[in-house]
């Protein structure tokens, strides 16, 4: 799929991601998320993204449900976009360690 053809694409959602692109450093990117989201709402998509980094290391769904708390119903969503997906998680996952070594 590319990006022309995301169905979440509008004007509105257009802006957000570019102003998440242009946060410089971890102290931004707090400040614009708290401020834009509730604190569950953060919690669930950094819940999601550390599901999908131990699905990546393949994880048994029953080791991550209890490592995280998320439910079996979160896991295997998240599963099904590691699979079937545009392969986002995987690319900022695999982005992100390279940059950590």
């Amino acid at each position: 799929m590319t990006y022309s053809e995301h169905h979440l694409q509008d004007e509105n959602t257009d802006f957000l991601l570019r102003c998440i692109l242009s946060l410089q450093n971890m102290e931004e990117a707090y400040d614009f998320f708290s401020d834009l989201c509730t604190i569950p709402e953060i919690k669930s998509m950094a819940r999601r993204l550390a599901v999908a980094k131990m699905l990546k290391e393949k994880m048994k769904f029953e080791d991550i449900v209890k490592e995280t708390g998320a439910s079996t119903a979160t896991v295997s969503r998240v599963n099904r976009s590691l699979c079937y997906g545009n392969h986002g998680y995987l690319k900022i996952i695999n982005r992100v360690q390279e940059d950590e070594r």
